[in-house]
């Protein structure tokens, strides 16, 4: 085995290959700004783990971000903690973190923080796995365990994939970071995919033509990796193959203890090294322990610089601002002066297509799942996929010292707007039921502790959507708004407001999106100060003229 077959995955392009993992960790550091501009505020919109990473690595440089919150520190990297209970937490947002995301474990790891491989389906984490369709279980731990007719979807989606995409090679040239081969093989897809379905793409390939509709429908309902993705058949191809290429589908961490311990770590983290700020320095006291209030309204002064209304009347104006709301925020929730933005790019803010998701979770008082069930000897319960309305249920040991946790049911779009307008009992007892008939002998209720926790990210003001799920020719959307922090060539009005989240990226819903584009932002401001990278450390901005995403044609 080579070196090259050792190294991971990573999420690296494959629209724009560029290593934020290697600039974050060189020894030169991201780069520098002026002397004179050291102390110069910069406004960050947004305490997501965007917005937090943004004004870290400012702060480092020798700015100082003021952030700014409408609701809670983290965004959708929310862990909330069951009452009472020790470390025993319910992920409401992210809860599954692949290994490809190499930038946002540079920070995991610098935090010191455990993870523990994700019980997805049909991993051994997950110990057994139930898939249940059309009123009929199967239990499995591996693929292997289930009917061949299960391995034939599988093995008929890699076809699609090899056929369709080169994916072996695509692959291999991004676990070697070989920007001219990913190039190669990626550009010409975009053209050629950019107008295509997940849906059309599956329908229309060979693999699957040669088989059933039984085979797509169950595709649909089970999928690949982490389960059903027939909540994604409406969107691009592109962003499916994206995820695939990229495995953020493979190999999942949990964060132990909860995921926003990043970004709360970070906020009162103390960096090892630090430009124009005494030793100790951290977010939280630069900000004077809290987050500012919600931004309210965005403009220009009239001195050019950008002014800044928080949702008490507050008003601060800055020379740069980060903004990482979801986009539909700047048009409902915050009066954005539409002058900030070009007219193309409003188009791509406001086309932006977010995804509903909804969750519930119970504490149970022990894993019972892990009991056997006398008569076949097999787990209570596993890790659930079904058609029914509970689509997938996870099931989380936290030791045999502490409760577990169980997402009764992790929905998207149609099926979590069935439980949008429901109260949390209302969306339990439908869980209950559903499981019931899945494992009659497993008396869940008897188990629960506690009051049960839930979310549709939906209905919250502050977000409207979980994540943004690009339609098919949305490609140029994205573009634009990806590629928003390279500014040299934007007039005076437009300049200074940088945009940064996991709907600008090319990989919405991961966090690794969120961390990518918070990196561009950040070389945005730096520049934008007068700044530079260092010869030997060139960052995003400096190499994107050269291997930046395919523009395609308007």
């Amino acid at each position: 085995m080579t070196d090259l077959d050792q190294r991971p995955v990573t999420i690296f392009g494959p629209d724009f290959p560029f290593a934020y993992d290697d600039w974050l960790t060189h020894q030169a550091g991201l780069g520098r700004v002026p002397s004179e501009k050291h102390g110069a505020e910069v406004a960050i919109i947004g305490a997501g783990i965007s917005g937090i990473v943004a004004a870290y690595e400012l702060m480092k440089l020798g700015l100082k971000p003021v952030v700014y919150e409408a609701g809670r520190l983290g965004g959708r990297l929310r862990s909330q903690a069951f009452d009472g209970a020790n470390g025993v937490i319910a992920e409401l947002g992210g809860m599954r973190f692949p290994h490809s995301s190499a930038a946002f474990f540079h920070y995991v790891d610098g935090l010191g923080l455990k993870t523990r491989p994700f019980p997805n389906p049909l991993t051994p984490a997950a110990g057994s796995t139930v898939i249940d369709l059309e009123g009929v279980s199967h239990y499995a731990e591996t693929l292997a365990d289930l009917p061949p007719f299960f391995q034939e979807v599988a093995d008929a989606y890699d076809a699609a994939l090899e056929r369709g995409a080169r994916y072996s090679d695509l692959k291999e040239a991004i676990r070697g970071r070989n920007v001219s081969q990913i190039k190669a093989i990626w550009n010409p897809i975009v053209a050629d995919w950019d107008e295509r379905t997940f849906y059309d793409f599956v329908t229309s390939s060979k693999a699957f033509k040669a088989l059933s509709f039984r085979h797509r429908e169950v595709f649909g309902q089970v999928g690949f990796g982490t389960g059903g993705w027939d909540s994604d058949f409406p969107n691009s191809m592109l962003e499916i193959l994206r995820v695939n290429v990229t495995e953020c589908d493979e190999r999942q961490r949990f964060i132990v203890g909860g995921v926003e311990q990043v970004p709360q770590g970070l906020w009162r983290r103390v960096p090892a090294k630090l430009v124009h700020w005494p030793a100790g320095t951290t977010l939280a006291g630069l900000n004077g322990g809290s987050t500012r209030p919600g931004v309210a309204k965005i403009a220009r002064s009239e001195n050019g610089r950008i002014r800044i209304t928080d949702r008490w009347g507050h008003v601060a104006v800055y020379d740069a601002a980060i903004c990482t709301t979801q986009s539909w925020l700047l048009t409902t929730a915050i009066d954005t002066d539409e002058r900030l933005f070009s007219q193309k790019l409003w188009m791509a803010l406001d086309r932006t297509r977010y995804m509903q998701s909804s969750k519930t979770f119970v504490m149970v008082d022990r894993p019972f799942w892990k009991d056997k069930d006398p008569e076949t000897g097999r787990d209570l319960m596993s890790m659930t996929l079904t058609d029914r309305l509970t689509r997938g249920t996870y099931l989380f040991d936290n030791g045999p010292d502490k409760p577990g946790v169980i997402c009764l049911t992790y929905s998207w779009m149609t099926d979590a707007l069935k439980m949008l307008p429901l109260p949390v009992e209302r969306r339990v007892e439908l869980a209950l039921n559903a499981l019931t008939k899945i494992y009659p002998k497993a008396d869940i209720r008897a188990h629960i502790v506690g009051d049960p926790i839930t979310i549709s990210w939906e209905s919250d003001p502050n977000f409207l959507g979980a994540f943004k799920g690009a339609l098919p020719g949305h490609y140029r959307y994205n573009h634009r708004m990806y590629g928003h922090f390279m500014q040299d060539s934007l007039p005076p009005a437009e300049a200074g407001v940088f945009l940064a989240g996991d709907d600008v990226s090319w990989t919405p819903g991961w966090v690794e999106g969120a961390v990518q584009t918070a990196l561009n932002a950040v070389w945005g401001v730096m520049t934008h100060f007068g700044g530079e990278t260092l010869p030997d450390n060139p960052g995003p901005g400096d190499v994107y003229g050269d291997i930046g995403p395919i523009a395609l044609p308007d």
